[in-house]
Protein backbone atom coordinates (compact mmCIF):
# COMPACT_ATOMS: atom_id res chain seq x y z
CA UNK A 1 0.00 0.00 0.00
CA UNK A 2 2.85 2.39 0.80
CA UNK A 3 3.98 1.39 -2.36
CA UNK A 4 0.89 2.54 -4.25
CA UNK A 5 0.70 5.93 -2.18
CA UNK A 6 4.00 7.15 -3.40
CA UNK A 7 3.85 6.38 -6.80
CA UNK A 8 0.79 8.07 -6.90
CA UNK A 9 1.76 10.96 -4.87
CA UNK A 10 4.31 11.34 -7.99
CA UNK A 11 1.45 10.78 -10.64
CA UNK A 12 -0.54 13.68 -8.86
CA UNK A 13 2.50 15.76 -8.37
CA UNK A 14 3.02 15.37 -12.26
CA UNK A 15 -0.40 16.19 -13.42
CA UNK A 16 -0.18 19.01 -11.14
CA UNK A 17 2.87 20.71 -12.61
CA UNK A 18 1.51 20.03 -16.38
CA UNK A 19 -2.22 21.78 -15.11
CA UNK A 20 0.20 24.46 -13.69
CA UNK A 21 1.93 25.22 -16.72
CA UNK A 22 -1.18 25.14 -18.88
CA UNK A 23 -3.45 27.32 -16.74
CA UNK A 24 -0.38 30.27 -16.69
CA UNK A 25 0.16 29.91 -20.19
CA UNK A 26 -3.68 29.99 -20.43
CA UNK A 27 -4.35 32.81 -18.08
CA UNK A 28 -7.24 30.83 -16.48
CA UNK A 29 -7.74 30.64 -12.48
CA UNK A 30 -8.26 26.44 -12.67
CA UNK A 31 -10.23 23.95 -13.98
CA UNK A 32 -13.09 21.74 -13.03
CA UNK A 33 -13.18 18.26 -14.14
CA UNK A 34 -16.68 16.83 -14.31
CA UNK A 35 -16.96 12.91 -13.54
CA UNK A 36 -19.86 13.29 -15.67
CA UNK A 37 -23.96 12.25 -15.71
CA UNK A 38 -25.74 9.53 -16.08
CA UNK A 39 -27.82 8.61 -19.71
CA UNK A 40 -31.50 7.96 -19.17
CA UNK A 41 -32.22 5.71 -22.50
CA UNK A 42 -34.92 6.64 -23.92
CA UNK A 43 -38.55 5.89 -23.15
CA UNK A 44 -37.49 4.20 -19.99
CA UNK A 45 -36.46 4.73 -16.36
CA UNK A 46 -33.53 3.00 -16.93
CA UNK A 47 -29.63 4.44 -17.31
CA UNK A 48 -27.31 2.96 -19.49
CA UNK A 49 -23.85 2.36 -17.92
CA UNK A 50 -22.28 4.97 -16.59
CA UNK A 51 -18.42 5.78 -18.11
CA UNK A 52 -16.33 8.14 -16.57
CA UNK A 53 -14.94 11.22 -18.12
CA UNK A 54 -11.54 9.82 -18.88
CA UNK A 55 -9.72 13.39 -18.07
CA UNK A 56 -11.36 13.05 -14.32
CA UNK A 57 -10.14 9.35 -13.85
CA UNK A 58 -6.76 10.77 -14.81
CA UNK A 59 -6.23 12.15 -11.63
CA UNK A 60 -8.46 10.01 -9.11
CA UNK A 61 -9.28 6.62 -9.53
CA UNK A 62 -12.84 7.32 -9.38
CA UNK A 63 -14.21 5.47 -12.09
CA UNK A 64 -18.02 4.23 -10.90
CA UNK A 65 -19.40 7.79 -9.76
CA UNK A 66 -21.32 10.37 -11.50
CA UNK A 67 -21.93 14.00 -10.32
CA UNK A 68 -17.91 14.18 -9.41
CA UNK A 69 -16.05 17.13 -9.52
CA UNK A 70 -12.18 18.03 -9.19
CA UNK A 71 -11.21 21.26 -8.61
CA UNK A 72 -7.61 21.61 -9.53
CA UNK A 73 -5.72 25.27 -9.63
CA UNK A 74 -2.12 23.50 -10.53
CA UNK A 75 -0.37 24.38 -7.23
CA UNK A 76 -2.31 23.20 -4.48
CA UNK A 77 -4.21 19.88 -3.79
CA UNK A 78 -6.96 19.05 -6.36
CA UNK A 79 -10.51 18.68 -4.73
CA UNK A 80 -12.79 16.04 -5.07
CA UNK A 81 -16.26 17.18 -4.94
CA UNK A 82 -17.58 13.37 -4.05
CA UNK A 83 -21.14 12.72 -4.53
CA UNK A 84 -22.54 10.35 -2.38
CA UNK A 85 -26.94 11.38 -2.34
CA UNK A 86 -29.25 10.08 0.00
CA UNK A 87 -31.12 6.91 -2.05
CA UNK A 88 -32.89 4.42 -1.04
CA UNK A 89 -33.38 2.76 -4.08
CA UNK A 90 -29.55 2.25 -4.94
CA UNK A 91 -26.37 1.04 -3.59
CA UNK A 92 -25.13 4.74 -2.65
CA UNK A 93 -20.94 4.72 -2.96
CA UNK A 94 -19.06 5.49 0.02
CA UNK A 95 -16.74 8.00 0.54
CA UNK A 96 -13.45 6.47 -0.91
CA UNK A 97 -10.61 5.71 1.69
CA UNK A 98 -7.55 4.68 0.12
CA UNK A 99 -3.91 4.86 -1.03
CA UNK A 100 -4.41 7.97 -2.98
CA UNK A 101 -6.88 9.79 -0.83
CA UNK A 102 -4.44 11.57 1.82
CA UNK A 103 -3.01 13.36 -1.66
CA UNK A 104 -6.54 14.73 -2.48
CA UNK A 105 -8.94 17.06 -0.84
CA UNK A 106 -12.81 15.54 -0.35
CA UNK A 107 -15.74 17.51 -0.14
CA UNK A 108 -19.07 15.13 0.04
CA UNK A 109 -22.18 16.73 -2.33
CA UNK A 110 -25.24 15.19 -1.24
CA UNK A 111 -27.61 16.90 -3.94
CA UNK A 112 -26.36 16.60 -7.76
CA UNK A 113 -28.33 20.42 -8.71
CA UNK A 114 -26.96 21.78 -5.35
CA UNK A 115 -22.96 21.73 -7.03
CA UNK A 116 -22.46 25.24 -7.50
CA UNK A 117 -22.26 25.82 -3.77
CA UNK A 118 -18.73 23.72 -3.36
CA UNK A 119 -16.92 25.48 -6.83
CA UNK A 120 -15.39 28.76 -7.01
CA UNK A 121 -17.64 31.55 -6.34
CA UNK A 122 -16.66 33.33 -9.92
CA UNK A 123 -16.18 30.83 -12.34
CA UNK A 124 -15.71 33.14 -15.01
CA UNK A 125 -12.06 32.14 -15.24
CA UNK A 126 -12.28 28.90 -15.06
CA UNK A 127 -12.56 25.83 -17.60
CA UNK A 128 -14.85 23.41 -17.39
CA UNK A 129 -13.50 20.04 -18.78
CA UNK A 130 -16.31 17.70 -19.59
CA UNK A 131 -19.28 16.30 -21.79
CA UNK A 132 -21.96 18.29 -20.06
CA UNK A 133 -21.27 21.83 -21.70
CA UNK A 134 -25.21 22.65 -20.72
CA UNK A 135 -24.40 22.12 -17.40
CA UNK A 136 -21.19 24.16 -17.67
CA UNK A 137 -23.07 27.00 -19.03
CA UNK A 138 -25.71 26.98 -16.40
CA UNK A 139 -23.20 27.22 -13.69
CA UNK A 140 -21.64 30.07 -15.32
CA UNK A 141 -18.16 28.41 -16.82
CA UNK A 142 -16.55 31.40 -18.73
CA UNK A 143 -14.45 28.10 -21.16
CA UNK A 144 -15.55 24.88 -21.63
CA UNK A 145 -13.07 22.51 -22.69
CA UNK A 146 -10.44 25.34 -24.63
CA UNK A 147 -8.61 23.65 -27.41
CA UNK A 148 -5.51 25.05 -25.86
CA UNK A 149 -5.71 23.24 -22.74
CA UNK A 150 -7.02 19.91 -24.37
CA UNK A 151 -4.46 19.74 -27.25
CA UNK A 152 -1.58 20.18 -23.99
CA UNK A 153 -3.28 17.47 -21.65
CA UNK A 154 -3.69 14.92 -24.54
CA UNK A 155 0.00 15.60 -25.91
CA UNK A 156 1.37 15.02 -22.21
CA UNK A 157 -0.92 11.93 -21.79
CA UNK A 158 0.80 9.93 -23.87
CA UNK A 159 3.68 9.73 -21.71
CA UNK A 160 2.93 7.42 -18.77
CA UNK A 161 4.04 7.94 -15.21
CA UNK A 162 5.27 5.02 -13.11
CA UNK A 163 1.93 4.97 -11.19
CA UNK A 164 0.03 4.75 -14.36
CA UNK A 165 2.73 2.21 -15.66
CA UNK A 166 2.01 0.10 -12.90
CA UNK A 167 -1.77 0.36 -13.04
CA UNK A 168 -1.34 -1.47 -16.97
CA UNK A 169 0.79 -3.91 -15.68
CA UNK A 170 -2.01 -5.13 -13.30
CA UNK A 171 -4.62 -4.77 -16.18
CA UNK A 172 -2.61 -7.00 -18.07
CA UNK A 173 -2.05 -9.54 -15.32
CA UNK A 174 -6.15 -9.65 -14.73
CA UNK A 175 -6.12 -9.64 -18.75
CA UNK A 176 -3.70 -12.64 -18.77
CA UNK A 177 -5.79 -14.74 -16.47
CA UNK A 178 -8.44 -14.48 -19.19
CA UNK A 179 -6.88 -15.57 -21.79
CA UNK A 180 -5.78 -18.53 -20.73
CA UNK A 181 -9.08 -19.47 -19.60
CA UNK A 182 -10.44 -18.57 -22.37
CA UNK A 183 -7.96 -20.40 -24.18
CA UNK A 184 -9.06 -23.85 -21.90
CA UNK A 185 -12.58 -22.87 -22.80
CA UNK A 186 -11.80 -23.03 -26.72
CA UNK A 187 -10.08 -26.31 -26.25
CA UNK A 188 -12.65 -27.85 -24.07
CA UNK A 189 -15.16 -27.18 -27.23
CA UNK A 190 -17.20 -24.54 -25.13
CA UNK A 191 -19.02 -21.88 -27.66
CA UNK A 192 -18.29 -18.00 -28.04
CA UNK A 193 -20.66 -17.66 -25.46
CA UNK A 194 -19.18 -20.10 -23.20
CA UNK A 195 -15.79 -18.31 -23.79
CA UNK A 196 -16.84 -15.29 -22.81
CA UNK A 197 -18.33 -17.09 -19.55
CA UNK A 198 -14.99 -18.44 -18.70
CA UNK A 199 -13.13 -15.29 -19.11
CA UNK A 200 -15.38 -13.08 -17.08
CA UNK A 201 -14.69 -15.70 -14.70
CA UNK A 202 -11.51 -15.76 -14.58
CA UNK A 203 -11.15 -11.69 -14.29
CA UNK A 204 -13.62 -11.40 -11.74
CA UNK A 205 -15.02 -8.44 -14.29
CA UNK A 206 -18.29 -7.88 -15.39
CA UNK A 207 -18.88 -6.82 -19.43
CA UNK A 208 -19.77 -2.95 -17.64
CA UNK A 209 -15.84 -3.33 -16.11
CA UNK A 210 -14.14 -4.08 -18.95
CA UNK A 211 -12.57 -1.15 -20.83
CA UNK A 212 -14.46 -2.61 -24.23
CA UNK A 213 -16.43 -5.61 -25.28
CA UNK A 214 -14.73 -8.48 -25.94
CA UNK A 215 -14.60 -10.07 -29.50
CA UNK A 216 -14.47 -13.73 -29.27
CA UNK A 217 -14.96 -15.47 -32.73
CA UNK A 218 -14.64 -19.09 -33.47
CA UNK A 219 -13.24 -19.96 -37.11
CA UNK A 220 -14.40 -17.47 -39.88
CA UNK A 221 -15.69 -15.02 -37.47
CA UNK A 222 -12.03 -14.77 -36.43
CA UNK A 223 -12.47 -12.57 -39.81
CA UNK A 224 -14.23 -10.05 -39.21
CA UNK A 225 -12.18 -7.42 -37.33
CA UNK A 226 -15.09 -5.68 -34.97
CA UNK A 227 -16.98 -9.32 -34.04
CA UNK A 228 -19.30 -8.45 -31.45
CA UNK A 229 -21.69 -11.24 -31.66
CA UNK A 230 -21.29 -14.39 -29.53
CA UNK A 231 -22.83 -17.22 -30.61
CA UNK A 232 -24.09 -19.78 -27.77
CA UNK A 233 -24.19 -22.89 -30.12
CA UNK A 234 -20.56 -24.47 -30.52
CA UNK A 235 -19.86 -24.93 -33.99
CA UNK A 236 -19.78 -28.43 -35.73
CA UNK A 237 -16.50 -28.47 -37.53
CA UNK A 238 -13.48 -26.53 -34.90
CA UNK A 239 -11.01 -24.89 -36.44
CA UNK A 240 -9.92 -21.47 -34.98
CA UNK A 241 -10.49 -19.19 -32.24
CA UNK A 242 -9.19 -15.61 -31.95
CA UNK A 243 -10.03 -13.31 -28.87
CA UNK A 244 -9.44 -9.24 -28.56
CA UNK A 245 -10.01 -9.08 -24.94
CA UNK A 246 -8.63 -6.87 -21.96
CA UNK A 247 -9.32 -5.67 -18.47
CA UNK A 248 -9.52 -2.38 -16.27
CA UNK A 249 -7.25 -1.93 -13.56
CA UNK A 250 -7.87 1.87 -11.77
CA UNK A 251 -9.42 3.33 -14.50
CA UNK A 252 -6.42 2.25 -16.99
CA UNK A 253 -6.76 -0.66 -20.03
CA UNK A 254 -5.43 -3.72 -21.14
CA UNK A 255 -6.04 -4.80 -24.41
CA UNK A 256 -5.00 -8.15 -25.79
CA UNK A 257 -5.00 -10.32 -28.47
CA UNK A 258 -3.85 -14.05 -29.33
CA UNK A 259 -5.59 -16.29 -31.92
CA UNK A 260 -5.39 -20.50 -31.92
CA UNK A 261 -5.41 -23.45 -34.07
CA UNK A 262 -8.12 -26.38 -32.56
CA UNK A 263 -5.41 -28.67 -34.19
CA UNK A 264 -1.40 -28.90 -35.42
CA UNK A 265 -2.14 -28.12 -38.95
CA UNK A 266 -0.77 -25.53 -41.95
CA UNK A 267 -2.82 -22.48 -40.02
CA UNK A 268 -0.97 -23.30 -36.65
CA UNK A 269 2.10 -22.60 -38.31
CA UNK A 270 0.79 -19.62 -39.91
CA UNK A 271 0.06 -18.44 -36.17
CA UNK A 272 3.59 -19.06 -35.77
CA UNK A 273 4.75 -17.01 -38.27
CA UNK A 274 3.13 -14.17 -37.53
CA UNK A 275 3.34 -14.19 -34.16
CA UNK A 276 7.10 -14.40 -34.66
CA UNK A 277 6.58 -11.26 -37.45
CA UNK A 278 5.00 -9.68 -34.39
CA UNK A 279 8.22 -9.85 -31.90
CA UNK A 280 10.32 -9.01 -34.58
CA UNK A 281 8.63 -5.50 -35.24
CA UNK A 282 8.61 -5.00 -31.44
CA UNK A 283 12.52 -5.73 -31.17
CA UNK A 284 12.48 -2.98 -33.72
CA UNK A 285 11.19 -0.83 -31.57
CA UNK A 286 13.34 2.27 -30.16
CA UNK A 287 13.35 5.49 -29.21
CA UNK A 288 12.63 8.51 -32.26
CA UNK A 289 11.53 5.50 -34.42
CA UNK A 290 8.58 6.52 -35.88
CA UNK A 291 5.44 4.58 -35.41
CA UNK A 292 4.81 4.97 -39.44
CA UNK A 293 7.66 3.40 -40.36
CA UNK A 294 6.71 0.75 -37.63
CA UNK A 295 3.71 0.15 -40.14
CA UNK A 296 5.39 -0.23 -42.89
CA UNK A 297 7.85 -2.44 -41.78
CA UNK A 298 5.23 -5.30 -40.81
CA UNK A 299 4.10 -4.92 -44.34
CA UNK A 300 6.74 -5.85 -45.25
CA UNK A 301 7.81 -8.39 -43.41
CA UNK A 302 3.96 -9.80 -43.47
CA UNK A 303 4.18 -9.63 -47.44
CA UNK A 304 7.62 -12.55 -46.61
CA UNK A 305 4.76 -14.67 -44.55
CA UNK A 306 2.59 -14.61 -47.23
CA UNK A 307 5.30 -15.80 -49.90
CA UNK A 308 6.87 -18.30 -47.30
CA UNK A 309 3.12 -19.97 -46.46
CA UNK A 310 1.90 -20.28 -50.27
CA UNK A 311 -0.80 -17.95 -49.71
CA UNK A 312 0.98 -15.24 -52.46
CA UNK A 313 4.00 -15.57 -55.30
CA UNK A 314 6.47 -13.10 -56.79
CA UNK A 315 8.58 -10.56 -54.43
CA UNK A 316 7.74 -8.63 -51.30
CA UNK A 317 7.81 -5.33 -52.98
CA UNK A 318 5.25 -6.40 -55.82
CA UNK A 319 2.67 -7.87 -52.63
CA UNK A 320 3.37 -4.61 -50.97
CA UNK A 321 2.89 -2.31 -54.57
CA UNK A 322 -0.03 -4.33 -55.89
CA UNK A 323 -1.96 -3.52 -52.36
CA UNK A 324 -1.88 -7.41 -51.73
CA UNK A 325 -0.66 -7.08 -47.95
CA UNK A 326 -3.13 -4.23 -47.37
CA UNK A 327 -5.73 -7.12 -48.86
CA UNK A 328 -4.73 -9.20 -45.71
CA UNK A 329 -3.78 -6.42 -43.20
CA UNK A 330 -6.38 -4.12 -43.77
CA UNK A 331 -5.85 -2.18 -40.37
CA UNK A 332 -3.35 -0.44 -38.29
CA UNK A 333 -0.18 -1.81 -36.62
CA UNK A 334 -1.78 -0.38 -33.10
CA UNK A 335 -2.49 2.62 -31.28
CA UNK A 336 -1.83 4.72 -27.89
CA UNK A 337 -3.14 2.39 -25.12
CA UNK A 338 -3.98 4.20 -21.26
CA UNK A 339 -7.45 5.72 -19.56
CA UNK A 340 -9.00 4.62 -22.99
CA UNK A 341 -8.26 1.87 -25.12
CA UNK A 342 -7.60 3.83 -28.27
CA UNK A 343 -6.33 6.41 -26.05
CA UNK A 344 -6.16 10.00 -27.34
CA UNK A 345 -2.57 11.42 -28.52
CA UNK A 346 -1.59 9.54 -31.73
CA UNK A 347 -1.71 12.00 -34.17
CA UNK A 348 -0.82 14.91 -32.00
CA UNK A 349 3.03 16.26 -32.70
CA UNK A 350 2.99 19.38 -30.13
CA UNK A 351 1.11 20.66 -27.14
CA UNK A 352 -0.81 22.59 -29.62
CA UNK A 353 -2.09 19.46 -31.58
CA UNK A 354 -0.07 19.65 -34.32
CA UNK A 355 -1.75 16.78 -36.20
CA UNK A 356 -0.14 14.75 -38.51
CA UNK A 357 -2.67 12.44 -40.64
CA UNK A 358 -2.37 8.65 -41.40
CA UNK A 359 -1.06 7.79 -44.63
CA UNK A 360 -3.01 8.13 -47.10
CA UNK A 361 -2.66 4.44 -48.60
CA UNK A 362 -2.82 3.36 -44.51
CA UNK A 363 -6.03 5.35 -42.89
CA UNK A 364 -6.62 3.07 -40.69
CA UNK A 365 -3.60 3.42 -38.92
CA UNK A 366 -4.32 5.34 -35.19
CA UNK A 367 -0.68 6.59 -34.67
CA UNK A 368 1.73 8.93 -36.14
CA UNK A 369 3.47 9.81 -33.27
CA UNK A 370 7.92 9.20 -33.06
CA UNK A 371 8.10 6.30 -30.16
CA UNK A 372 9.24 8.20 -26.62
CA UNK A 373 10.23 7.12 -23.11
CA UNK A 374 7.13 6.44 -21.21
CA UNK A 375 4.56 5.60 -24.29
CA UNK A 376 2.42 3.16 -23.97
CA UNK A 377 1.47 1.08 -27.12
CA UNK A 378 -0.38 -2.17 -28.66
CA UNK A 379 1.67 -3.87 -31.27
CA UNK A 380 -0.94 -5.75 -33.39
CA UNK A 381 -0.14 -7.48 -36.75
CA UNK A 382 -2.80 -9.28 -38.88
CA UNK A 383 -3.71 -11.65 -41.37
CA UNK A 384 -7.17 -12.36 -42.22
CA UNK A 385 -9.44 -13.65 -44.94
CA UNK A 386 -12.38 -11.02 -45.66
CA UNK A 387 -14.07 -11.78 -48.56
CA UNK A 388 -14.78 -8.05 -49.18
CA UNK A 389 -11.39 -7.23 -49.61
CA UNK A 390 -10.12 -9.98 -51.46
CA UNK A 391 -13.32 -9.44 -54.39
CA UNK A 392 -11.47 -6.03 -55.00
CA UNK A 393 -8.04 -7.36 -55.02
CA UNK A 394 -9.53 -9.83 -57.81
CA UNK A 395 -10.05 -6.91 -60.35
CA UNK A 396 -6.64 -5.94 -60.10
CA UNK A 397 -3.39 -6.58 -61.74
CA UNK A 398 -2.29 -7.80 -58.77
CA UNK A 399 -4.85 -10.91 -58.42
CA UNK A 400 -2.27 -12.86 -59.82
CA UNK A 401 -0.05 -12.84 -56.88
CA UNK A 402 -2.57 -14.40 -54.83
CA UNK A 403 -2.78 -18.39 -54.65
CA UNK A 404 -6.40 -18.67 -54.48
CA UNK A 405 -6.80 -22.31 -54.16
CA UNK A 406 -4.90 -21.39 -50.46
CA UNK A 407 -7.02 -18.71 -49.58
CA UNK A 408 -9.88 -21.18 -50.04
CA UNK A 409 -8.42 -23.31 -47.99
CA UNK A 410 -7.42 -20.54 -45.11
CA UNK A 411 -10.80 -19.27 -45.51
CA UNK A 412 -12.85 -21.66 -42.73
CA UNK A 413 -9.99 -20.40 -40.10
CA UNK A 414 -11.23 -16.52 -40.48
CA UNK A 415 -7.63 -14.98 -39.28
CA UNK A 416 -5.04 -14.05 -37.04
CA UNK A 417 -4.42 -11.25 -34.59
CA UNK A 418 -1.47 -11.18 -32.24
CA UNK A 419 -1.81 -8.27 -29.85
CA UNK A 420 0.72 -7.31 -26.92
CA UNK A 421 0.78 -4.04 -25.01
CA UNK A 422 4.49 -2.50 -24.77
CA UNK A 423 6.19 0.12 -22.48
CA UNK A 424 8.71 2.53 -24.34
CA UNK A 425 11.73 2.48 -21.87
CA UNK A 426 14.88 4.57 -22.51
CA UNK A 427 16.56 0.86 -21.70
CA UNK A 428 14.46 -0.85 -24.09
CA UNK A 429 10.87 -1.80 -24.22
CA UNK A 430 8.83 -3.87 -21.99
CA UNK A 431 6.70 -6.36 -23.45
CA UNK A 432 3.93 -6.79 -20.04
CA UNK A 433 1.81 -9.04 -21.90
CA UNK A 434 4.70 -11.40 -22.21
CA UNK A 435 5.98 -11.05 -18.85
CA UNK A 436 2.53 -11.11 -17.02
CA UNK A 437 2.84 -15.00 -18.69
CA UNK A 438 0.69 -14.63 -22.06
CA UNK A 439 3.68 -16.02 -24.26
CA UNK A 440 1.21 -18.08 -26.61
Amino acid sequence: MEHWSELYREHLARLNERAHEILTREKLAGMVIHSGQLHRQFLDDMDYPFKVNPHFKAWVPVVDNPNCWLVINGHTKPRLIFYKPKDFWHKVADVPQDYWTSHIDIQVLTKADQVAALLPPDLQDWAYIGEHLDVASVLGFGWRNPDAVMHFMHFHRTVKTPYEQACMRQANRIAVKGHVAAREAFFAGGSEYDIQLAYLAATSQGENDLPYGNIIGLNQHAAILHYMVQERKSPTLRHSMLIDAGAAYMGYAADITRTYAFEKNEFHDLIQAMDALQQEIIGMMTIGLSYVDLHLATHQKLAGVLLQSGLATGDEQALIAGGVTKAFFPHGLGHMLGLQVHDVGGFAQDERGTHLAAPEQHPFLRCTRQLAAGQVLTIEPGLYIIDSLLADLRNTGAAQLVNWQKVEATRPFGGIRIEDNVIVHESGIENMTRECGLVE
